[in-house]
């Protein structure tokens, strides 16, 4: 079957080649049959591929399904595969990198539908991640004739999916060609990017280390966006920060406190945070570091009632109060899929998320036991992704870039953030319960609680500076030492 796909692509392929090459006005991304005959040659490379790489696996057994899908060693060691993860470590790699050629090559939203899948780093392989992230900061450029030719045919998109569906059966990813129809129009339009460039400025003007480039108007349209040019580092390049003297702790916590205010206070939330749009400069007149917030065409707007209930579900798995945990996930649509639901937005085992994820770093066996669960719950998390809200769909695709930022950065799961997720959730839910209070002494009653437990977030921020501080471990040294001597 693979070969005979082939054949049909290399045909359709050279037909189409035949036509173009005698009209040199005409660019072969014009015409939607080149570009499904791409993908559908890409599909029969790959598919032919795994079969050759695997066929010492009995075909639909159940290593093949879990080989096919990712492989980590201790698992390949168990079940006896461990020569065969080479090869398809190989072949994983080379099907990724088919398929980012295949997204510059038919470029529009194939870069966009591209960008999202080197997002999913607990359904796919390292290999794919690693390999489409490219596209985050290196697609190529489009003309605005070329991207509207391909938003007019949407056939595009569903066959890219229909590529990688044919790669991974178990995983659905139709939802994602339904978010790209509705969000890139709204990508595509200029005067609302720069509205909502404006807005998140304001909006956030109290950060002042945040950046958002000015907007000029009069030189603006639909078509044309002007604004002010800003250059910086990638937020991801550590050793870019160790050069210029930024420190990477504090860089990764303000980001920290731009998302928590932007989803959980505001529900106002740009939804494409990839290391291109997130730039990092040190003024050299105060020495301040700054955050260079890009490309502010695709926001999400959360409702209220969604946004209280993802508060409260962050307060819950904060405190590892697993009641909450699970009332919360099945108002967001998890139903009897809460700790999966848990695990995927926290990015942590079920036993981390039982015992508190603000009480232990991700440990490099924690990350092998989450991607091994990705791999093999696929059709849950598939219908997982078809239950819940479709606000949650960007805000998970947001918490994964906002996560590979902190990998790069060595600050995942850090304390701080948690704190700073904690002030936020407390301050969005103390403001709704206001609104909703006409009674005088409950909103004062509303507002010293609200104090208080951010009182409480300031005082543990406080202790935990003292225990790493070298003040800190002189004071736990001395009172060590009078303990002994008693």
């Amino acid at each position: 079957m693979a070969r005979r796909a082939l054949k049909l692509a290399s045909l359709a392929a050279a037909a189409s080649g035949i036509y173009l090459y005698g009209n040199k006005f005409m660019d072969p991304n014009d015409f939607g049959v080149v570009r499904v005959g791409r993908a559908i040659a890409t599909t029969a490379v790959i598919t032919y591929d795994y079969l050759t790489s695997l066929r010492n696996v009995p075909y639909g057994s159940e290593e093949y399904d879990f080989l096919k899908s990712q492989v980590p060693p201790s698992w390949s060691e168990t079940v006896g595969l461990g020569n065969v993860l080479p090869s398809l470590l190989q072949v994983h790699l080379r099907s990724a990198e088919r398929l980012r050629e295949l997204c510059c090559a038919n470029r529009g939203t194939f870069i966009k539908v591209g960008q999202h899948l080197g997002a999913l780093d607990y359904l796919l392989p390292e290999e794919y991640t690693r390999t489409l992230k490219v596209l985050h900061s290196q697609a190529p450029q489009s003309t605005r004739q070329e991207i509207e030719q391909v938003i007019r045919e949407d056939l595009g998109k569903e066959v890219l999916l229909l590529v990688v569906k044919q790669i991974f059966p178990d995983f659905e990813f139709m939802w994602l060609v339904e978010e790209a129809k509705k969000n890139l129009p709204l990508e595509l339009d200029f005067l609302n990017e720069g509205r909502n460039a404006e807005k998140v400025a304001q909006m956030l003007k109290n950060f002042e280390f945040l950046k958002v480039p000015r907007i000029y108007w009069e030189l603006s349209t639909r078509r044309v966006l002007l604004m002010e040019f800003m250059e910086g580092g990638q937020v991801n390049d550590k050793a870019y920060m160790e050069k210029n003297g930024i420190d990477v702790n504090e860089i990764s916590r303000n980001l920290g406190k731009l998302y928590s205010e932007m989803i959980f206070v505001n529900g106002f939330v740009h939804c494409d945070p990839h290391p291109g749009n997130v730039l990092v400069k040190k003024c050299p007149d105060s020495g301040k570091a700054y955050i260079i917030l890009l490309d502010h065409g695709l926001y999400q707007v959360l409702s209220e009632s969604f946004r209280m209930d993802y508060c409260r579900l962050w307060q819950a798995l904060i405190k590892a109060d697993m009641k909450r945990v699970q009332k919360y996930s099945r108002r967001l649509g998890a139903g009897d899929l809460y700790p999966l639901f848990a695990c995927m937005l926290t990015a942590r085992s079920w036993e981390s998320v039982n015992r508190g994820i603000d009480q232990s770093p991700v440990s490099a066996s924690e990350d092998v036991e989450i991607r091994s669960n990705a791999a093999a719950y696929l059709p849950q998390i598939t219908q997982l992704l078809n239950n819940v809200p479709r606000q949650m769909l960007l805000l998970l695709k947001t918490n994964d870039l906002l996560r590979g930022i902190e990998s790069a950065l060595h600050t995942r799961a850090s304390a701080s953030s948690f704190l700073n997720m904690s002030r936020c959730c407390i301050r969005a839910v103390s403001t709704y319960q206001r609104s909703k209070s006409h009674s005088l002494y409950r909103r004062v009653h509303i507002s010293l609680t609200e104090a208080l437990s951010l009182w409480q977030i300031n005082l543990y921020e406080l202790f935990l500076w003292l225990k790493g501080s070298r003040l800190g471990s002189w004071v736990i040294a001395f009172l060590s030492r009078m303990h002994h001597s008693t």
